[in-house]
């Protein structure tokens, strides 16, 4: 596969999912879409592990990632969902830019990894910053609607993080399809769960194209081509190229809402989101930066 043809289909995907989800819930509901979703892309998954006859291992690391996987999936979507009734595309996206900031200081506390440098904090700083130019916290009150969908994506962002270090210290090292199957497996329950108690088990009669086309893709690209390909992307890229998917994405998304979905895009927007980026830049910094030793003068 070409890896240039990898890297953007992963911009792609990662920028047009957050549209997708509120695509997908309009009229079928937001528990049914994530349901549907879900069980779709555990079809997809299971019949591309049969085809390239990939080996779904069973044990116990294996099993604790898959728990870990589908627990913070489970966590992650149905946040995300429910939080997209009151939250734009774009905005969505531009909060999951934060994951990598949120995801070090998880690392930091539970993989005892060595202390975030100066950089690093500041990035951080950066990322906050511009969280609180998007949303000055005077301005929330008035809105309870969209202040409980803005927490709710925030806490999707901290279980997704949180997920992810969870999964590094399991140290599994299956193959990304079996894991992803795994994950699967393990959410679908709790999203079947979830439809039949916030949706009473109803099934939308008739889904306007939209939303089911809307679903059909989720299910293929957000959750199976998007995983296994950032993973390829990973193998073959650098730390760098891959850190920059993150820049990109927000940017993409905010003006993929603004087209197709007409969702306005102020100026305190743009600024959040560059201070966003430029804290994710200084967060990333060594990746983007080569390393150079410094070398003295032989006396």
């Amino acid at each position: 596969m070409s890896i240039p043809f990898a890297y953007l289909s992963i911009v792609l995907i990662w920028s047009t999912t957050p549209l997708a989800i509120k695509w997908s819930a309009v009229g079928s509901g937001f528990a049914f879409s994530a349901m549907a979703r879900m069980a779709l892309g555990l079809v997809v998954v299971s019949g591309l592990i049969l085809l390239f006859r990939i080996r779904l291992p069973r044990h116990r690391r294996a099993m604790e990632s898959y728990f870990a996987g589908g627990l913070g999936l489970f966590g992650t979507l149905i946040a995300v969902y429910w939080g997209a009734q009151y939250v734009s595309s774009g905005l969505i996206s531009v909060l999951f830019g934060l994951s990598p900031l949120v995801t070090s200081l998880f690392a930091a506390f539970l993989l005892d990894e060595p202390a975030l440098k100066p950089v690093k904090l500041l990035g951080i700083v950066l990322g906050v910053a511009g969280l609180l130019v998007i949303f000055p916290l005077g301005n929330l009150g008035g809105n309870a609607s969209f202040l409980s969908g803005l927490l709710a994506v925030l806490l999707a962002v901290l279980i997704q993080a949180a997920s992810l270090v969870w999964m590094k210290r399991i140290g599994d090292d299956s193959p990304p399809l079996a894991t992803t199957a795994g994950s699967l497996a393990v959410a679908l329950p709790f999203f079947v769960l979830a439809w039949l108690i916030m949706a009473d088990g109803r099934i939308p009669y008739a889904m306007p194209l939209q939303v089911s086309a809307s679903i059909v893709y989720l299910a293929i690209f957000g959750s199976v081509a998007g995983f296994a390909l950032y993973y390829y992307v990973i193998k073959h890229t650098q730390a760098g190229q891959v850190a920059l998917i993150t820049l990109v994405t927000p940017v993409l998304a905010l003006l993929l809402g603004h087209v197709l979905n007409s969702e306005t895009i102020t100026w305190q927007i743009w600024l959040g989101t560059a201070l966003i980026s430029l804290g994710l830049v200084m967060h990333q910094w060594q990746a983007f930066m080569p390393r150079f030793a410094f070398q003295g003068r032989a006396g």
